[in-house]
C-alpha cells in the first residue's frame, strides 16, 4: 500500500499550514496511517492538475487521487474500515458533515480575516504575489493589510462566535467525547493553520477551546505541535 499527500506548504517544506491538509493529516494518524509528504505550493497547479484538482489536499493511494479533505475522510473510514473509526458509525458521520460546514464557515472563515495579511510572510515571492492578487479580489480590491487592520476587535466576535464549541467541550473533553475523532479534527485544522502562519493569539489561556486546541496538539505524539509554528 502506498499513500502520498500533497500539502501546502510556503518557502519551509516541513512546514504545511493548509487547514483542510491538516484535518487530512489527523484523519491519517487517527487511522494509524503514514503517507509521503508532497510538498506544494500555490503556483504549482500543474502538479495537481494530472489528478483532477487546483487545489490541495489530494491523497493518492496506490496512485489512486482522493481530492478534498471531507472525501478522504469518508475514503479513509471506507477503505480502512479494520482501523479506528473516524467517525464512530453513520450517526457520528452524518454529524460530522454538518460540523464540516462550521468548520470551513465559522472557523476558516472566522480565522481568515484575522491573519490574512500575515500568510505572504511564509511564502515565496512568486506565491506570495499569487496569494496577495487572488484573496484582494474576493475582497472587492481591499489590501490584505486593510482587511486585518480591524482584527483586534475582531478576534472579540470571533471568540464569541465559539460559544457553542466551548459549551461542549467544559462538559466532555473533546467534541467527539471522551476521544478526539474527525468532527475535532475539522475545527482543529484552522487553528493549527493559524498558529502555523501568524503569531496573532485567537484564544485567551483560560478559554476552555485553548485546552481542547492544547491536547489536540500533544496528540498522535505531538504531531502538530511538533510542526513549526507560533507559540499562540
Amino acid at each position: 500500500m502506498s499513500l502520498k499527500l500533497y500539502e501546502l506548504v510556503g518557502t519551509d517544506a516541513a512546514r504545511p499550514f493548509s487547514p483542510y491538509c491538516w484535518r487530512t493529516r489527523m484523519a491519517l494518524a487517527h487511522k494509524g496511517l503514514s503517507a509521503e509528504s508532497l510538498p506544494w505550493r500555490f503556483t504549482e497547479k500543474s502538479a495537481i492538475a494530472p489528478h483532477g484538482s487546483e487545489k490541495v489536499p489530494v491523497l493518492l493511494h496506490d496512485d489512486k487521487p482522493v481530492v478534498d479533505s471531507w472525501t478522504i475522510a469518508t475514503y479513509l473510514e471506507d477503505h480502512f474500515p479494520d482501523r479506528p473509526s473516524l467517525f464512530g458509525g453513520e450517526g457520528g458521520r452524518a454529524m460530522a458533515r454538518m460540523l464540516n460546514a462550521f468548520g470551513d464557515i465559522a472557523i476558516v472563515g472566522g480565522i481568515f480575516p484575522l491573519i490574512v495579511a500575515d500568510i505572504p510572510n511564509n511564502l515565496a515571492e512568486v506565491d506570495a504575489a499569487y496569494f496577495r492578487q487572488s484573496r484582494e479580489a474576493r475582497f472587492g480590491g481591499k489590501s490584505l493589510e486593510q482587511v486585518m487592520a480591524s482584527r483586534d476587535t475582531g478576534v472579540v466576535a470571533f471568540r464569541k462566535s465559539l460559544e457553542v464549541m466551548r459549551q461542549t467541550v467544559k462538559k466532555q473533553p473533546f467534541i467527539g467525547g471522551a476521544a478526539p475523532n474527525y468532527a475535532d479534527y475539522i475545527v482543529f485544522g484552522g487553528f493549527q493553520w493559524a498558529r502555523v502562519v501568524s503569531p496573532f493569539k485567537l484564544l485567551e489561556a483560560d478559554d476552555p477551546v485553548y485546552a481542547w486546541r492544547e491536547k489536540l496538539l500533544d496528540a498522535f505524539d505531538g504531531m502538530a505541535r511538533k510542526s513549526p509554528g507560533h507559540a499562540v
